[in-house]
């Protein structure tokens, strides 16, 4: 008899297992600490005032070139033109029509500008971000909604008035039973805890202030 060679398995159906490699990639980046990024407001298109001044303009950019066209093509200048001209020519800087139009036009001015280099879009509050490509807001009235809701469920609160602004939160409660001081002292801690459940990127302060209902008649 032959001897079984020491490399051959012993039995016709055995395989030899052969050794899995396992692909490595990048391990997922943990969330940054700070929460993803700023959470800063968004910004409004301010479409009304930008059509509004863009019809604005086109229309005396319009005005003026039909006029420079009639010019030109030995027409008289229209009416209101020369008579704007004739006004400029004659008039002092210190007549009270001239200060009139420089007043308005500084505060048409200074309105573009205050609508250009603020966010708008008020009745929005960003929430806190969880991913620098995620943004999420949530309205204002909702966030009055919710904290109005449960400034009602604590014991003594006949009803409740909330206004949320981005950095604080105004509660008017009115109780019928209880003293005073214990419904301010439970709204204020469970209204505390609702303005940080609402994922708000800056929590807004709650005050809160709670008084008896009046007298009737």
């Amino acid at each position: 008899m032959s001897e079984r060679h020491e490399h051959e398995p012993e039995h016709e159906g055995a395989t030899r297992s052969m050794p899995v490699l396992e692909k490595e990639g990048p391990e997922p980046a943990p969330p940054p600490a700070d929460g993803g990024g700023r959470a800063g407001r968004l910004w409004s298109a301010r479409r009304f005032p930008a059509g509004l001044v863009a019809l604005v303009l086109l229309g005396l950019a319009g005005l003026f070139l039909y006029d420079i066209v009639s010019v030109r093509a030995g027409r008289r200048g229209m009416y209101w033109r020369r008579e704007l001209a004739d006004q400029l020519a004659h008039r002092h800087l210190d007549d009270i029509w001239v200060l009139i139009g420089a007043g308005v036009a500084a505060a048409l001015g200074l309105w573009l500008l205050a609508l250009a280099l603020t966010p708008g879009l008020r009745a929005l509050l960003p929430m806190r971000r969880t991913h620098p490509d995620v943004r999420a807001v949530l309205d204002r009235r909702a966030a009055e909604t919710v904290l109005r809701d449960r400034a009602v469920e604590v014991p003594g609160v006949q009803s409740a008035r909330v206004r949320v602004r981005r950095r604080k939160a105004k509660v008017r409660a009115v109780s019928h039973f209880r003293e005073v001081d214990e419904v301010r002292g439970d709204l204020a801690g469970v209204l505390d805890d609702a303005a940080r459940g609402l994922g708000l990127a800056r929590t807004p302060a709650v005050a809160v202030r709670v008084a008896r209902p009046g007298r009737k008649g």
